[in-house]
């Protein structure tokens, strides 16, 4: 996305709409050999549409803070799942989970930057704001998604209904707003394409495929490289420098999650990743 060098509506929308030719062919693959699929269509609507707003409110949050820390910031679902949980399905979230947020939250403030001067970002606290949203859109996403998903068996049919409405949200919310451009240069194009091929298709296709198989804890820790990966290579192919207090911040929130998410569970926790 940083790459692309568009607005964030601009990547949220092509990313989605970018996939949906692969996804639609994974999924008609996956109905001829198993046959026609139980779905709930109006979770993965409302799936679909906390999707565009995810990705918008995450795009908003790499323009801000830099992709490294706004990545970092959209794993804090970790944590808000279990909270968005206790008040949907009255799910009471474990103490380990309510001991984790204070941590997080200190984690959080040291990447807003709110306490130096010269942290990296073009305005770091409201990138911080963005992040927060995201997460918050994120978590309600994965909820619906494990709720609507018919299993790993399963993956790319409620993959492409929820990419085909985050596309259509996107591309509603772009136009009223004037921030989306249908026709990028080739450049940009490209790179938005590899995001939709690697992020959407890829990506979430073995997230959605792997994490049934695994032991809880060993997801989490797994999962972990993703944030901590986007840190290391947004320093080193597109020269982001977040301070040292940005980078302890990190350090605070990836223990957070590690507290939220490691040890035994009462039953399925949502986890995945952008």
């Amino acid at each position: 996305m940083r790459l692309a060098e568009v607005s964030p509506e601009t990547a949220a929308f092509f990313r989605c709409f970018f996939a949906l030719p692969a996804l639609g062919l994974l999924a008609w693959n996956e109905r001829r050999r198993l046959g026609p699929r139980p779905s709930d269509w109006g979770k993965l609507a409302a799936a679909g549409v906390l999707f565009s707003c995810d990705l918008i409110f995450w795009h908003h949050a790499i323009d801000n803070v830099g992709a490294g820390l706004a990545t970092v910031l959209g794993n804090l679902q970790v944590v808000l799942v279990a909270y968005v949980a206790w008040a949907v399905l009255g799910e009471r979230p474990e103490a380990r989970v309510v001991a984790a947020v204070p941590v997080v939250l200190i984690g959080v403030v040291l990447i807003a930057g709110v306490i130096e001067d010269g942290a990296y970002g073009d305005d770091p606290a409201l990138g911080v704001l963005y992040g927060a949203l995201t997460s918050v859109a994120y978590a309600g996403f994965i909820l619906l998604m494990r709720s609507a998903n018919a299993g790993p068996s399963r993956p790319a049919g409620p993959l492409f209904v929820a990419s085909a409405v985050a596309a259509f949200g996107c591309l509603v919310y772009g136009s009223v707003s004037g921030s989306l451009d249908l026709a990028p240069p080739a450049e940009a194009t490209g790179w938005l394409i590899l995001l939709a091929l690697t992020s959407q298709v890829l990506g979430w296709m073995l997230i959605s495929i792997s994490l049934p198989g695994l032991a809880a804890a060993l997801a989490s820790v797994l999962l972990l490289v993703q944030p901590v990966g986007a840190v290391l290579l947004a320093a080193l192919l597109v020269d982001e420098e977040p301070s040292a207090l940005q980078l302890a911040g990190v350090a605070v929130v990836l223990l957070g999650v590690l507290v939220a998410t490691l040890g035994p569970t009462r039953g399925a926790v949502a986890r995945s990743a952008d």
